[in-house]
């Protein structure tokens, strides 16, 4: 066989080879390394490298190899499971490397972390004062997590003690110019809904490129041309709106009527109707 058809059908055998193996090793070698796993990792290549090239004639040998390299870190990972020793050497321990607003620099300088890295890693969370910062420390991956202390910290719904439903998973119903019927009988809509609310904000299907669908049911649109301002969603507007002019006439009609029993009753009602409004107003005009 010619020498670089040989390479053609190596380099074949091995992406696949190599594929499969990266599947079997889980998601992680994708994305947050150990030391052990980055050798595991580099190793596996070179062996692949060095058996595509012909450096190696037998490929069986090179297949032996990395199998055993893919074995290794299974079992160690099972291991690990099991052990917390075990996965402290090989994965690593966390560092705190500021704690109460201020730097402990020899544990910086265990990690071999400059001041300036550090820094950076806490403006790439948004921090820009250290002493805005109640706990920060090291991942054995070498990324940097930080806990603001609780006067930096962003208010959220539970601060203001707001009752907010739970988000669903938004939907997306058009993909590509294409109508995705599964997620639209998800949400138990259908086309019929999807081409009435295109026409509600004027849109044309043929030039939507991504459509999607929030918990809220709310629908909204990427177009193909880019120079099409589509209007924002006015669902929950509307409705804000509508409850609002409901308490307004409650309040009208006690005012209007003659009836004590009748006022009473509107003055009830458009009060039990200003609670909701102040839990719902903040979520409504989340749009």
């Amino acid at each position: 066989m010619l020498d670089w058809i040989e390479i053609i059908v190596r380099s074949c055998i091995f992406l696949i080879i190599l594929f499969l193996m990266t599947k079997w090793l889980g998601k992680k070698q994708l994305a947050e390394l150990s030391f052990f796993e980055y050798v595991v990792g580099i190793t596996i290549g070179a062996i692949a490298a060095e058996v595509t090239m012909g450096l190696e004639r037998q490929i069986i040998h090179g297949i032996i190899a990395m199998s055993i390299w893919t074995l290794f870190p299974i079992v160690i990972g099972l291991i690990s499971l099991k052990n917390k020793n075990v996965r402290n050497f090989v994965e690593g321990n966390t560092t705190i490397v500021i704690k109460d607003g201020k730097v402990l620099e020899d544990n910086l300088k265990k990690e071999r972390y400059s001041i300036d890295e550090l820094l950076e890693e806490l403006r790439s969370k948004d921090v820009f004062q250290v002493s805005d910062v109640e706990y920060a420390v090291i991942e054995p991956n070498g990324n940097v997590s930080v806990l603001l202390k609780k006067e930096n910290q962003p208010l959220t719904a539970k601060d203001l003690q707001l009752n907010v439903p739970p988000i669903k998973e938004p939907q997306t119903v058009i993909m590509d110019g294409q109508v995705l019927d599964e997620p639209l009988s998800t949400i138990a809509l259908n086309r019929g809904w999807l081409y009435e609310e295109l026409e509600k904000i004027g849109v044309s299907f043929d030039n939507v490129f991504l459509g999607q669908v929030d918990s809220y049911g709310q629908l909204t649109v990427d177009l193909y041309d880019d120079k099409i301002k589509v209007p924002s969603p006015q669902e929950k507007p509307l409705l804000l709106a509508s409850l609002k002019k409901c308490q307004a006439d409650l309040e009208l009609f006690s005012l209007l009527t003659e009836s004590n029993e009748a006022k009473q009753m509107y003055n009830h009602n458009s009060q039990k109707l200003d609670d909701i409004l102040n839990k719902l107003t903040p979520i409504l005009n989340d749009s």
